[in-house]
């Protein structure tokens, strides 16, 4: 089934150039050499310059195209004058003109870019690309546009339309592990172009890094509920440089978090978070981290261990987090005796909400209401699953693709992973509906909490008989990891 579905909304018709984030305006005398143009554009991550003596004296333009095509296509020395080969035409529209007039004039003019005027002077520019995305609105052209986003108030925006893209999505019958993508994806794009905004301000990082995201991003299993869980490995440096790169990692980390949080990414309220400073460190202490957890193996380091295991890395240089893996790998061949037991017993202190004789919904009140959370009804497939994984030594972060691996290796069988996987994207689709749900038509920040009574009762049936599932795979890890069945 094809998940580029369009969103097609009549505000784009009545939306202003102004109420788009356009670009400020990179002016550069016509007496500047191509190669330096060149390096501006590149510095400043963008694909036009304009040429003039200031902002209100353009007299025309160079794209990446016409570097190609004028310059490069035709061995021309990149020392010669920007002046001789840029495009002299200029064209331009009125910043309370209507977007869908820019397009319009862009593509009657064959332009790609037109300048923004207020006021008798330009102010800023736009792209065809730019307005397109705001035109269409489908997941994947949306993640495009998060990539091409100015600031952290642009990026807010955006994100508040992911609900409803999300609840469109679902209502077309997309499959909630492809859901679960999309809405990572999103959430990463985010946050990489969030590091890429804030490093703009501080400047390049002082040594090798890499930012990694923890749970259920770490596992590609985005909801709407989500907040940060995230941390920073860098590189080791010598003594003398050691204060200054964690300086700039710490303050770089609470930017980055606090951009996120202003979004709509909350800060995480078990302090999972790379501005924490126990959660931005050099490779060789993570690497200690690690073993430590390893060797104490108590309930909390448990804890620490299973939300650091679903790690994965989204931005900076990806080796430094293989090389941890190596690490935990080996550490893994030989563990503490009681490691896997300890693991056993955090993976089953939740529960599936069945009555004692397993025959309706075990509930609790909100507002008079019977409600069940559903995060905690899904959380036992998780970590059992991540227990198994550890035990096999799978590096694989997702629920689902763990279940899978683990049913090649014969740990599951095809049986219990059909089970496992139907049960877990059952919640997990009901899980997503009820939270765009909330935010589209109560206007509320979404929770994990799902009232009984407005559920089917095909849906009843169909989440006890999943919570039996559970139930049983409980037992298997009961078996195979603390030695009992009580």
């Amino acid at each position: 089934m094809d998940t580029q579905i369009g969103i097609e909304s009549a505000h784009f018709y009545v939306k202003k150039v102004g109420d788009l984030h356009y670009r400020g305006l990179l002016v550069c005398s016509g007496h500047t050499a191509v190669h330096e143009v060149a390096a501006m554009m590149a510095r400043e991550r963008v694909s036009c310059v304009f040429i003039g003596d200031s902002e209100y004296e353009i007299k025309g333009f160079v794209t990446d195209l016409t570097l190609r095509d004028r310059v490069l296509a035709k061995n021309l020395n990149p020392s010669i004058a920007v002046k001789e080969v840029m495009d002299s035409g200029i064209f331009y529209i009125d910043k309370n003109a209507l977007l869908y007039e820019a397009l319009l004039q862009m593509f009657q003019s064959k332009i790609r870019y037109l300048l923004v005027k207020e006021e008798g002077h330009f102010v800023g520019w736009i792209s065809r690309t730019k307005i397109l995305t705001e035109q269409y609105q489908g997941p994947f052209i949306f993640i495009q546009s998060l990539k091409q986003a100015l600031d952290v108030e642009e990026l807010k925006q955006k994100w508040r339309l992911v609900p409803l893209m999300l609840h469109q999505l679902a209502e077309k019958g997309i499959r909630a592990s492809i859901i679960n993508q999309i809405v990572t994806a999103v959430t990463d794009t985010i946050s990489q172009r969030v590091i890429e905004i804030q490093m703009a301000e501080v400047g390049p990082a002082p040594a090798r890094f890499v930012f990694i995201v923890l749970g259920s991003e770490g596992r590609g299993e985005q909801t709407l509920k989500t907040d940060q869980d995230n941390a920073i490995i860098y590189e080791d440096k010598a003594n003398e440089k050691r204060e200054h790169v964690r300086t700039y990692f710490l303050d770089f980390a609470d930017r980055v978090s606090t951009a996120l949080d202003e979004i709509g990414i909350e800060f995480c309220k078990g302090d999972f978070m790379a501005k924490n400073p126990k959660w931005t460190h050099s490779l060789s202490h993570w690497k200690r981290n690690y073993e430590n957890w390893i060797q104490e193996s108590t309930p909390e380091t448990m804890m620490k261990y299973a939300t650091f295991f679903d790690c994965r890395a989204i931005y900076g240089d990806f080796s430094l987090l293989d090389e941890l893996k190596l690490y935990m790998d080996q550490q893994l061949q030989n563990p503490t005796e009681k490691f896997f037991m300890n693991l056993g017993v955090n993976a089953l202190q939740y529960e599936p909400p069945l009555t004692f004789f397993k025959r309706n919904i075990k509930t609790f009140k909100i507002d008079g209401e019977a409600h069940f959370n559903i995060k905690k009804a899904m959380t036992p497939i998780v970590d059992l699953t991540r227990a198994f994984a550890l035990k096999h030594r799978i590096f694989e972060t997702n629920t689902g693709k763990r279940m899978e691996a683990l049913r090649q290796l014969g740990v599951f069988s095809e049986k219990e992973t059909k089970e496992l996987i139907h049960a877990y994207y059952y919640l997990m689709a009901l899980r997503l509906e009820k939270q765009a749900l909330q935010i589209i038509e109560k206007g509320q920040k979404p929770v994990n909490y799902v009232a009984v009574n407005q559920l089917t009762k095909v849906q009843v049936v169909t989440l006890l008989e999943i919570f039996k599932v559970i139930k049983d795979f409980q037992l298997k890890i009961k078996l195979e990891f603390t030695k009992n069945i009580f």
